[in-house]
């Protein structure tokens, strides 16, 4: 096992390695229709509900310098946009790809990341401001709401629940 190098985050990656493995069982077998099927409500679909979730690990890494980009779907995401109505979003095989590129050097960065750079503060609009390690705990708790939605549309949508293992 990896030796962090502030414990603040040490449960922060037993939680990101679970859901690294739940988004991936989240997503499996949806079809490239059912992604974009909101079921007549306002609700997210899953296509941008995976799609938040993944340039959320992409937009963590940035702050914590990887320089990764969200090639495939940063446009979308960018500065926190909302769903875009008549937006064909990328598919899941395609957010499954990111996700596997950005996890390991996420996961990297959060193992070797210090108590200084998670107190540096950033600006995340007019009056907000958050340290870093704000940031990554408000984004691993948001991943498993993302993930827990996208886990409910199953459902919704007639697919078999998610799994755990």
């Amino acid at each position: 096992m990896e030796t962090v190098q502030t414990s603040r985050v040490s449960a922060i990656i037993v939680l990101f390695d679970m859901q690294t493995t739940f988004f991936a069982n989240a997503i499996e077998g949806i079809s490239d229709e059912d992604t974009h099927n909101r079921l007549n409500t306002q609700a997210n679909h899953i296509a941008w509900l995976a799609g938040s979730a993944v340039h959320a690990r992409f937009d963590t890494a940035g702050h914590l310098g990887s320089g990764e980009e969200n090639e495939t779907a940063g446009e979308l995401f960018r500065d926190n946009k909302g769903i875009q109505e008549s937006t064909v979003y990328p598919s899941l095989a395609a957010y499954k790809s990111d996700w596997e590129k950005i996890t390991p050097i996420l996961r990297k960065a959060l193992i070797e990341t210090t108590d200084e750079v998670l107190d540096k503060k950033i600006e995340m609009g007019p009056g907000l401001s958050m340290s870093i390690f704000e940031l990554i705990s408000f984004v691993i708790y948001r991943e498993a709401n993302l993930i827990g939605q996208i886990a409910l549309w199953r459902r919704l949508l007639g697919y078999p629940g998610m799994k755990y293992m």
